[in-house]
């Protein structure tokens, strides 16, 4: 099996040496310079978005206190809301008791509104839109539908304007993602990456503080959008579009200038007489590069080959698991004895020491052991809480055991992000996540009921996903410091 470094310098041409990017970014640019540093900032800030928009029921949606206990056995007049009846979505139109469904019901509405978006925004950013421009398209897009919500009439209304949220901010995460990690090298886009999410974690966190100063949920909806039309106008226009698309569409010269830039920029020097090649054209002619059209394919052509087919069902089945897992422990762990603002501040901070952990761990023993690790770390802990009951010390023990068993998932959470985009090839990553963040959003969906059920059963099920998704690990090769290929070709090459 040729090296990767030998199938990028294979030419021939002698005049011209032709090399793939990650040896130009390893050897020429660098792998993570000051230009990849201010890129990866500003394309993550994206994520503090993704956590407004997301995040925002937790305040808008929540049942606040009440001058009654049982207000279900109360005629309506003879109690009321304290803060006021427009303090939340629950409050405004009285989403209790029987009603009290519709607060679930939205939610996962809003989590089926990221599953389309998912699939529909992977592919605008792998096919003729771009990273930067589905970026910019989705963020405008949340931007508007987050303030419309604030002036939803009704609750079918605002059920309608959450799916169309959703269905946008999963566009949002996505193309942020692939933006920001394309143009890092092999060696240091492990670590980076898994930075993306102290930035998901720290909006959350921001909300909270959102929150407390608009604690009317109309006020909130518009104050937690209008940081998207700020990244628009004062971020976006900062941001340069992925080489590794300019690559595979077969845009050569505007990948060749970005690359000279992030040299330039990173105190480096391109020298003459090098030029980019797609990892499954480093051995053919350089002329008439710019010919060749663009390399394009879909998720069906991920479906068709075999080796990317078991990665996706595969890499589709440990999001689900892991998601269901995640969202599930996070609504069935209550046991801060504070207000709202201060758990969710909490939970945020919480969860931050779970991302440092793992990029250390990761690019010492890799990501697939990794993956194993700490899904099984989760589901240890899960099925100890399944084992104890919920009265004196064993409640202690409980809640000890669904915080590390947060603790494990959110590793898990993360690094999947990072697993899922160095599976595939440039010309599908988008895609591939796309149907990964899909099957997480099922996860996130079903979460709710297999909380409800209550008892110890919750925890015994995500004991259960916890193992199978550690099993299912098994099945996927380590990506550790291996190359992001850029084509399917490339990457049969590589296997061969």
């Amino acid at each position: 099996m040729a090296s990767a470094d030998e199938m990028c310098t294979e030419s021939s041409d002698p005049e011209r040496k032709k090399i793939c990017m990650e040896e130009m970014l390893r050897d020429h640019c660098g792998e993570f310079g000051r230009w990849q540093l201010k890129h990866f900032v500003l394309t993550s800030l994206a994520w503090v978005l993704v956590a407004f928009h997301t995040m925002v029921m937790i305040f808008a949606d929540h049942q606040p206190h009440s001058t009654s206990h049982n207000i279900c056995q109360l005629k309506p007049t003879s109690w009321e809301w304290l803060g006021g009846r427009a303090a939340t979505t629950v409050s405004q139109w009285a989403l209790i008791c029987a009603q009290k469904y519709k607060v679930g019901l939205a939610r996962a509405l809003f989590f089926l509104g990221s599953i389309i978006g998912g699939g529909v925004f992977g592919h605008l950013a792998d096919s003729f839109l771009g990273r930067k421009r589905t970026l910019g398209v989705a963020c405008t897009l949340n931007a508007i539908f987050g303030c419309l919500t604030a002036l939803s009439p009704n609750y079918w209304i605002y059920v309608l304007l959450r799916i169309f949220t959703g269905f946008t901010n999963t566009g949002v995460a996505l193309s942020a993602y692939v933006l920001a990690s394309e143009p890092i090298g092999l060696n240091k886009r492990g670590t980076v990456g898994m930075c993306t999410f102290y930035f998901f974690s720290g909006g959350i966190a921001l909300l909270s503080g959102i929150a407390y100063i608009f604690q009317t949920w109309r006020y909130l909806y518009v104050a937690s959008s209008i940081p998207s039309f700020l990244y628009i106008i004062l971020v976006l226009p900062f941001l340069s579009e992925s080489p590794r698309w300019y690559l595979v569409r077969g845009r050569v010269t505007e990948a060749m200038k970005l690359m000279s830039t992030i040299a330039s920029s990173n105190g480096r020097v391109l020298p003459d007489g090098v030029i980019l090649a797609l990892d499954q054209d480093q051995s053919s002619n350089t002329e008439g590069l710019e010919n060749k059209g663009a390399h394009s394919a879909s998720i069906v052509d991920v479906i068709r080959n075999p080796t990317t087919r078991v990665r996706l069902f595969t890499a589709m089945a440990l999001n689900f698991l892991c998601d269901l897992v995640y969202y599930g422990l996070s609504l069935n762990v209550m046991n801060l004895k504070s207000n709202l603002y201060v758990n969710v501040l909490i939970n945020a901070v919480g969860e931050m020491p779970a991302f440092f952990v793992t990029a250390v761990l990761m690019e010492r023993f890799g990501r697939k052991p990794l993956t194993v690790g700490t899904m099984w770390f989760s589901a240890v802990f899960c099925l100890m809480g399944s084992m104890v009951g919920n009265v004196g010390v064993w409640k202690v023990v409980r809640m000890v055991s669904g915080v590390l068993g947060i603790f494990g998932m959110a590793g898990t959470y993360n690094l999947l992000f990072i697993y899922t985009a160095e599976l595939f090839p440039t010309v599908v990553r988008n895609a591939a996540l796309g149907c990964t963040t899909q099957a997480s959003q099922m996860g996130a969906i079903l979460a709710p009921f297999v909380v409800v059920l209550g008892g110890r059963l919750p925890f015994e099920v995500f004991a259960a996903c916890g193992i199978v998704g550690g099993i299912f690990a098994f099945y996927l090769p380590e990506t550790l410091n291996q190359p992001l290929y850029d084509t399917f070709d490339g990457m049969e090459a590589e296997l061969a």
